[in-house]
């Protein structure tokens, strides 16, 4: 109740600043403004200190060199930060500020509670071995250019003297960790030990360290390599006596979904609203299936099982896709058409000195989503944007069947426009442009997500597909996808839905392959919330847009809508909103 009241109160200030940002010019409000961003720049010079892989992340590579270690010292000094920038928050007037820096406020103040809260009420660091890992970190000095290899090599060589510590700390950490989640932490990590045995061996015949610092740096990666195999074979050989269900519960779940989301909704709320939806796409769903059925199967009788009906066009559709071996490949064809497409529509500027790179999802990212956007932070916006595309090599032929008629020949080129253009690969890119480097650091999920699920139906409104019944009824399907992610995440995690229910209702009730369908189930295991993400976000910008529209009338522009959405980097939705409808 207590937070309840905070965040109808929160929301109500920044309604208030909204409303009257145009009157923020001058006296004490210039004054508050001005201050607040010099403590903006003392938070993030405090918060790359405390966090410097992150900061290595997003560009900032003043602390490349330093590994913290996840002892209790580790965990006092983030709580000793969030106190400190919570005192600081604290003697700030809210109704002075600006509009846009209410939000950096309240994004700085969700951004601390989260800290504080995952450590002393979630306690990931205790059940969670997934946590431990210090491969990205390690692969973004060693694969990124934004420095001569030779200091990335000297940053990567002093980073490494931490590994050993880093992951005896860990150990002492764990407490009856989840079975799932410790499966993963093995699996993650093992698959990072290329970059220390394979990748820094390739750089080092490229540098000009000293023979002297070439064998230090050896040395000190065979025992980071040795630390790691150890907490491997460490989490492989526990017995926890009461091991963690993977499953958050409600409280948890709720608090979470608050911190990470940010949605002007509850989670149940969001989950009430994903089974609406559900209901609605299955009645179009069915609409279409009908239209399609003689076209596809001649005369024969139309199933009285809408479900299965549906089903049916589904499959006979989805046994159009590429082979195996032309799966990434066949994702780079199809981006130039897309960026030819929004140019012709004229939706939504595209720079065309950010280039987009698709490349094998790294090892160390396997386990948990099958593509994915790894873009430059604010520091680095000249660096290297990646599609990751998961390989099917090695795979059996059945499962990879399984996984192809899912990205068929309709789905893949959805795919294509929710994690590249112009979904994920465009809003970052705008977003690494938008003033004020907050709104991008603590970015949003939801936002990014549902920006990404959006574009999916705006593209199909304007005509992408050629309006083909098949091209829309692949897209429910995906959209789908997105809803029922909702549904299963909650219905997990707290309704405690079994493995069982989850897979029929997937395969059954959202048309999805077994192969699609256990990947899920095995993602859910491994995390929470997150997948409400994409449907939340989806929702709020679609309403957004309607308001919007209303309020623009006969002035209303697609590009112009786009654009100024996205110049608000990764706010969440419900700021964006308040901020373009003031």
């Amino acid at each position: 109740m207590q937070k309840q009241l905070f965040n109808i109160l929160a929301l109500s200030a920044l309604v208030a600043a909204c409303n009257n940002a145009g009157q923020h010019t001058a006296g004490a409000d210039t004054t508050q403004n001005a201050a607040f961003r010099r403590y903006e720049e003392h938070f993030i010079a405090d918060l790359w200190k405390v966090y410097p892989g992150w900061a290595t992340s997003e560009g900032y590579h003043k602390y490349d060199s330093v590994l913290p270690i996840p002892d209790a010292a580790g965990l006092q000094a983030e709580l000793d930060f969030v106190q400190r920038h919570q005192d600081s928050l604290a003697t700030y007037d809210t109704t002075k500020l600006g509009a846009s820096l209410l939000i950096d406020y309240y994004q700085v103040q969700n951004k601390l509670a989260s800290i504080k809260w995952e450590i002393q009420e979630a306690k990931t660091q205790e059940w969670n071995p997934s946590n431990y890992n210090v491969s990205a970190t390690f692969a973004f000095i060693l694969n990124e250019h934004y420095a001569p290899l030779d200091t990335r090599l000297r940053s990567f060589c002093s980073r490494l003297a931490g590994v050993p510590a880093y992951y005896e700390a860990a150990r002492q950490q764990i407490k009856d960790p989840v079975p799932e989640l410790t499966a993963l932490a093995q699996e993650q990590n093992l698959g990072g030990l290329s970059i220390f045995e394979k990748d820094l061996a390739d750089s080092l015949a490229q540098s000009g360290l000293s023979p002297e610092e070439k064998k230090q740096l050896l040395a000190r990666a065979r025992t980071a390599a040795a630390a790691i195999r150890g907490y491997a074979a460490w989490l492989k050989a526990l017995r926890p006596e009461h091991p963690r269900s993977f499953r958050l519960g409600k409280e948890l779940y709720a608090a979470k979904f608050n911190y990470d989301i940010q949605s002007a909704y509850t989670a149940a709320q969001i989950y009430d609203s994903a089974v609406a939806r559900k209901a609605w796409v299955h009645g179009e769903m069915v609409r279409i299936s009908k239209q399609l059925w003689p076209k596809y199967f001649g005369n024969a009788p139309i199933p009285a099982d809408s479900l299965l009906l549906v089903k049916k066009v589904i499959d006979t559709l989805s046994v159009q896709h590429v082979k195996p071996a032309e799966f990434q490949q066949a994702i780079e064809q199809q981006l130039p058409a897309l960026t030819a497409f929004i140019k012709e529509k004229d939706l939504l500027y595209l720079d065309p000195s950010k280039p987009l790179k698709v490349r094998k999802e790294p090892a160390y990212m396997a386990g948990v989503a099958g593509a994915s956007i790894s873009a430059p932070g604010p520091y680095d916006k000249d660096g290297n944007t990646y599609y990751n595309v998961g390989s099917l090599e090695g795979w059996p032929a059945d499962r990879a069947e399984s996984y192809l008629r899912e990205y068929n020949h309709y789905i893949l080129q959805i795919l294509n426009i929710h994690e590249a253009i112009p979904g994920h690969y465009t809003q970052l890119v705008y977003a690494n442009q938008s003033p004020g480097i907050i709104k991008s650091i603590l970015g949003n999920g939801a936002m990014v997500e549902g920006w990404a699920v959006y574009t999916e139906q705006m593209m199909l409104e304007n005509g992408y597909g050629d309006n083909a019944p098949e091209m829309w009824l692949m897209w429910y399907k995906w959209n789908l996808r997105t809803v029922c992610n909702t549904i299963l995440d909650y219905r997990v995690h707290v309704l405690g839905m079994d493995k069982e229910a989850a897979i029929r209702l997937l395969t059954q009730e959202a048309f999805q392959q077994q192969a699609e369908a256990e990947g899920k189930w095995k993602r859910i295991s491994v995390s929470s919330v997150q997948l409400t993400s994409y449907y939340t976000g989806y929702k709020e910008i679609i309403e957004l847009r309607r308001a919007w529209q209303e309020k623009t009338g006969d002035r209303f522009q697609l590009k112009q809508f786009h654009e100024k959405f996205l110049s608000y980097g990764k706010a969440p939705v419900k700021y964006i909103r308040r901020l373009m409808l003031q």
